[in-house]
């Protein structure tokens, strides 16, 4: 047993985010004027989303709700502090509603930098899309959802008696084979349906790339676990976890955006490496990313044990500048087969 997880010692997360200007009222009262943050902005303002594609805020958590920018992002300056500061909810001109998150980027001084728009779900260039909700209730929610590590409906996930069963059909006591703990039990199991799009992209890992026998289907920050038999990554280790958006290469591993995704996760006593289409993936880390996803209870009661694993699971995260390389897929499969 033990306290509310407060681990510093993260690997960042990398959040894709449109910068203030990039997303302009084009109608209403604050007519011309770039996102602000909540307290600025007035409903029914129509904004319109410029051409040009999102950059990466890549992010150290310090509390729930605030992060430092890491050395390693495309957009904003590292070591500036970043406020979570509210959800918004836009409708587009079809009648559908969307959800972004609004982050704010502080200077030393505590001045505002710039602010960036996390779109939940895929924004349109040039559609205009009115502001129909402001809430600051919620956002750290939403947030531990985008970091939380899922997998979509479907997924086989090998038990304590090597049978595979569906994700869905598992439940809370249920005994699943870990490659670290032997047989542990599962401690909570979370739900979520969102739209396969934007932060929610699930990434496709097709048959056979990576010797598993069915697609797996999962969230871009969920980490595989990789043992070299021979360091081809350069990593001066043999255990490594590589997050499943660093392997897109458009063909056998890609983004699959449209409808809706059922995403799954899984909590055990500890942080856990698990067998889900035959492939070592990691189960959910309890962290300041992610505890504003789970009950309260759960999150004292678990505990401890998450601060050590998140320092632990740091340490064997590859690099995302090793991953550029174009051929990682084929030094991931000859390292593994010595």
């Amino acid at each position: 047993m033990g306290n509310t997880p407060r681990a510093t010692s993260l690997p960042p997360q990398s959040l894709p985010v449109f910068r203030s200007e990039q997303f302009l009222v084009v109608s209403g009262a604050n007519m011309g004027d770039t996102l602000s943050f909540a307290d600025d902005l007035t409903l029914d303002d129509v904004y319109c989303l410029e051409k040009g594609a999102p950059q990466r805020l890549s992010i150290l958590p310090q509390e729930r709700a605030r992060a430092t920018i890491a050395p390693d992002t495309e957009v904003g300056t590292a070591g500036n502090l970043t406020v979570l500061d509210s959800c918004i909810t836009l409708m587009s001109p079809r009648g559908d509603t969307t959800e972004a998150l609004i982050l704010v980027e502080l200077d030393p001084d505590s001045d505002v930098q710039e602010v960036y728009l996390l779109p939940l779900a895929r924004l349109v260039p040039g559609d205009d899309y009115t502001l129909v909700g402001i809430s600051k209730d919620d956002a750290a929610q939403k947030l531990a959802q985008v970091a939380c590590v899922a997998f979509s409906r479907g997924t086989h996930i090998t038990l304590a008696s090597g049978k595979q069963a569906p994700i869905e059909t598992l439940k809370v006591g249920d005994r699943v084979l870990t490659r670290d703990s032997g047989i542990q039990q599962i401690r909570w199991i979370g739900q979520t349906t969102v739209r396969a799009a934007g932060a929610f992209a699930p990434i496709v890992i097709t048959a056979g790339t990576l010797n598993n026998e069915h697609d797996l289907i999962v969230s871009p920050e969920h980490r595989l676990f990789i043992y070299q038999r021979q360091d081809r990554l350069g990593t001066g280790r043999s255990e490594v976890l590589i997050k499943a958006r660093h392997l897109v290469n458009g063909d056998t591993i890609h983004w699959r955006e449209g409808g809706f995704v059922d995403y799954f996760q899984l909590l055990f006593d500890e942080h856990q490496i698990i067998y889900a289409e035959g492939i070592a993936a990691e189960t959910l880390l309890l962290d300041l990313r992610t505890e504003a996803a789970l009950p309260e209870d759960i999150i004292q009661s678990v505990g401890d044990a998450a601060t050590n694993a998140a320092s632990a699971t740091q340490s064997m995260e590859v690099p995302e500048s090793v991953l550029r390389n174009p051929d990682i897929l084929k030094l991931i499969r000859s390292a593994s087969s010595g």
